[in-house]
């Protein structure tokens, strides 16, 4: 089965994006590897989510608000690959950081969303090493942010 066959299974809507110009790129190509910037969970350049977990979003929402975020990697993926997610061969890795209350301590459970994610739809290709880290606060009074990086098969970058 294909990744993008995956990725429709999965419900996922991967949004179409546009490169604007910025301080700093939404991704950026070397040789064969991509890495994907820290996504927010944004839906047409707005907020789905907005606070810390779990004192203002559940942890449920936060794991929603993480898998939003992996769909924003796959734009930019997408983006990267000139839409042909089947050059990739490989994901390296996620990072996840979780805007958490005091005392929470499971931002773990939180990125195991996007990971989840991540593995549904890259199948064999999807295990990545990865970190999961609470944090104090994140752009925009996010939730989580997740970022990744990709290896694509040699010649295609």
């Amino acid at each position: 089965m294909t990744i993008a066959n995956r990725i429709r299974e999965s419900g996922v809507i991967v949004p179409t994006l546009d490169v604007v110009p910025g301080a700093f790129a939404p991704f950026t190509v070397h040789n064969n590897i991509v890495v994907v910037s820290g996504q927010l969970p944004v839906r047409n350049g707005k907020s789905v989510f907005t606070g810390k977990v779990p004192d203002d979003v559940s942890l449920a929402d936060a794991q929603a608000a993480a898998r939003l975020c992996v769909a924003n990697i796959l734009g930019w993926l997408n983006v990267a690959t000139h839409g042909n997610l089947e050059k990739v061969s490989q994901v390296l890795r996620l990072g996840g950081f979780v805007s958490t209350s005091q005392g929470f301590s499971d931002a773990p459970a939180v990125i195991n969303a996007a990971s989840h994610m991540i593995n549904q739809i890259f199948a064999e290709k999807g295990t990545h090493a990865r970190i999961a880290i609470g944090v104090a606060s994140l752009p925009f009074n996010a939730p989580v942010e997740v970022e990744a990086t990709f290896v694509l098969e040699p010649g295609d970058e």
